[in-house]
């Protein structure tokens, strides 16, 4: 599937779509069982033009099964929710349950994330306020086996509709994006940046927006773990910026006649192409 944004706005990696399947692309790239890692790296594999897939045994990280869809994976954090709520705020010392978990996990840590779970990501400031943090995500079980990141130009909408699609986009993009998401619907709030993980951003904040009568955009990667995961491999200028399927389609619908056919945006894109030229 060809889309007119991406001809519009050029960005310098295509955009992906995310599906839900019951069977993977073959060669997907996918995590061992049991085995770290960060769904970004599924969605970056994808913009790189190389299938990837996860499933409930192989989404990389709890927050990634959280993100994808695959229910409260939070209860199977070291130390149970409790555990997690410490982790991603002060840390689990002066937890009294703290010292035996922190002995749980020594042997499986090393180094940063073994003192990111002592010490605390800190991300917010009490584990009271992660778990409303946790009791307002849009947790859901999705009714496939498989979450598919595939570059949207191998997708065959017919076929397979996408739940959402994704752009990596750098500041320049990311405005038009936002501009395009509110172009013909008559307000201004249709795009929005949820404080969650970069995987939840992408996932399933809006599979949330698809089941709306009015879908918005998701704008993500505010994750600073997440974007220091995947700086190596796309840099450190780049957003996600994630649609529903219907909503794509109707910016798609909205691109010719619109402001990326004239002067302003132009001129922007010629500057783009210039310093990607230097």
């Amino acid at each position: 599937m060809e889309s007119r944004i991406a001809e519009a706005i050029e960005p310098k990696h295509p955009p992906i779509a995310l599906l839900w399947a019951d069977e993977k692309p073959a060669g997907a790239m996918q995590f061992e069982t049991g085995k770290w890692g960060c769904v970004m790296w599924l969605a970056v594999s994808a913009a790189k033009g190389k299938p990837a897939a996860c499933d409930a045994a192989t989404f990389g990280c709890i927050g990634g099964g959280v993100g994808m869809g695959f229910g409260d994976r939070y209860k199977s954090f070291p130390g149970s929710e409790e555990g997690f709520c410490h982790f991603l705020s002060s840390g689990i010392e002066g937890w009294a349950e703290g010292a035996a978990v922190a002995e749980m996990v020594k042997p499986f840590l090393r180094g940063e994330a073994y003192e990111n779970f002592i010490h605390g990501e800190r991300y917010l400031k009490t584990p009271a306020l992660v778990r409303r943090f946790v009791a307002s995500l849009p947790i859901v079980q999705i009714p496939k086996r498989f979450v598919v990141f595939q570059p949207l130009a191998e997708v065959d909408p017919a076929q397979s509709p996408p739940e959402t699609v994704i752009f990596f986009a750098d500041p320049d993009e990311l405005s038009a994006l936002v501009v395009l998401a509110n172009y013909g619907r008559g307000d201004n709030e249709n795009v929005t940046i949820p404080f969650a993980a970069g995987c939840q951003q992408i996932g399933i904040y809006p599979y949330r927006e698809a089941q709306t009568g009015r879908p918005r955009a998701v704008v993500g990667l505010t994750d600073l773990s997440a974007r220091l995961a995947v700086r190596k491999q796309l840099g450190d200028d780049l957003m996600t910026f994630a649609m529903p399927f219907t909503l794509f389609r109707e910016m798609e619908a909205n691109v010719e006649g619109s402001f990326l056919r004239r002067h302003t945006w132009q001129e922007l894109l010629a500057a783009k192409r210039e310093r990607r030229r230097g």
